[in-house]
Order: C-alpha cells, then structure tokens, then sequence
C-alpha cells in the first residue's frame, strides 16, 4: 500500500483542516479590521490546498500561493486546482518564489504562514526579516496570521502516531538541541498491510517560542500581536477547537497556538 500512496495526499488527510482554517483566518480578520479579507496570500503554500478552499468560498476573494518548491506546485496544480472550476481557478495564481522576495500585482490583506514552516528561519534576524518583508508586502490595515507549537513535550524525541481509516500518520521528532534550538522531525506513514512510507517528509528547524515570536514580530514594526489560546472540552479534557485571544496559556505537554499580527 505504501508503494502506491501519495504523500501530497496522506499529509492533506491528517494534517491539513483547512474548512477550520478558513473559518478562523476569516472570522479573525473581520473581528480585528471590520471588513472581509478579499486577497489572501498564503507563504510556504505547498499543495495550496488554503488557495483552493479560499477562492472556493466567496466568488470575490482571489489568492496567491507562494512556494519554492517546483514539484509540490506542479502537484497542486494537476490534484488540487484541477478540481476547481474555470472561474474559481482564474482567481488563484501560485508563485515559485522565496517569501523573502516575491512580489505580487496587488497587495494582500492577509498573509498566512501555517504548519510551523516559518520555523525554517533559524535566527532572530532572518525570522525578523521575513516578519519585515510580510509587513511591507500588506495593506495598510494587513494582518498576518500563523501558527506556533510547544508544550514540555515538544523539546522532547519521541513519536506519535494517529490513526485514520486507511493510514497511520507518524508524527517524529528525532532530534532536539536545547542548546540551539535546533531540531528535526520526520512524518511517516504505516499502513495495515504492514508496508511503510518512511521519512515521506523532513523539517529542519528551531524550535520558537511564544515570547520569541511576539517580541519578533514587534520588533517588525507590527503594531499588536494576539495569541490564540486553545479551550479545553471539560468531558473529555482535550481541546476543543475554539481559539481565544489569550494572555496567559497552561503548561500543557502540548499544544497548538495562532498568533495575529496587525499592520
């Protein structure tokens, strides 16, 4: 099974919600400028799987997917934008391009940069730098919008696994340097058949924290930055999938935030 799985797709089924994303990104937006975002722009868009679901929504809003990588937008392009209509597909262009220097015909009023990629940035001046460029690249009421992971559990090695219906997503972190930050995950997919897609994808990154990325993103000139903190389903004790503007979290072995970051 391993054999003929798509990795694009197994990583879109286990780790992507993006019917969730819109709905906070947008409603996010709104709450902070009182207006719709029309022209998002989503950095590091991999499969642009966002894109899609954002120009699917409202007929007027359009998007840019930026990404460096030439054989993740060439599969977005034939598996994703492919099941979009004439119309809807007119109003999406990916760019190949680094986030630190694209360009685009018209200034987004959100930018987003989700599942943790940012993270690639390894130092306070190049994480700040790419904060400056997205400053500079947005409206004047432009809002950035990401995600950020932590709890005592993520400066640990060890490895997750979630079941789906077909799969096992394998979530490993197998290397940590508390020294610099530094660390290395891999995602595997198992399989019933016993067959494995090992190391279908590797990230190199540093670790931030939540105090590193605000004071970063001030630093960058952004005028506020809120933290979105995840409540907690008084049942079953896990999150429940409602993010609030929050000030103080809890020492959970882990977690996921997002931040807002006003212009």
């Amino acid at each position: 099974m391993a054999s003929q799985a798509d990795r694009h797709i197994l990583y879109q089924e286990s780790v992507q919600d993006t019917e969730f994303e819109y709905e906070f990104i947008s409603s996010t937006f709104e709450r902070l400028r009182g207006r719709q975002p029309r022209l998002l722009r989503e950095d590091f868009c991999g499969t642009a799987q966002m894109c899609c679901e954002w120009v699917r929504r409202d007929p007027h809003n359009r998007a840019f997917g930026v990404d460096l990588d030439t054989e993740v937008l060439t599969w977005a392009r034939e598996h994703n934008l492919s099941q979009l209509n004439p119309e809807q597909c007119e109003r999406v262009q990916l760019i190949e391009a680094d986030v630190l220097e694209v360009r685009t015909d018209q200034a987004p009023d959100l930018i987003i940069a989700m599942n943790f990629s940012y993270q690639g940035f390894k130092t306070r001046e190049a994480l700040r730098g790419y904060f400056e460029r997205v400053r500079e690249a947005m409206t004047d009421d432009g809002v950035l919008i990401m995600d950020a992971f932590g709890g005592y559990e993520a400066f640990q090695e060890l490895e997750e696994e979630t079941e789906h219906d077909d799969f096992t997503y394998v979530w490993d972190q197998d290397f940590y340097d508390p020294i610099t930050g530094a660390m290395t995950c891999h995602i595997h997919f198992s399989f019933p058949d016993g067959s494995r897609m090992d190391r279908a994808f590797t990230y190199h990154w540093r670790l931030w924290t939540l105090p590193e990325l605000q004071e970063l993103l001030t630093e960058a000139g952004f005028k506020r930055v809120t933290v979105y903190w995840e409540g907690t389903d008084e049942e079953t004790n896990e999150g429940d999938g409602n993010f609030q503007p929050a000030t103080q979290g809890e020492a959970d072995p882990g977690w996921i935030a997002f931040l807002s970051a006003e212009k």
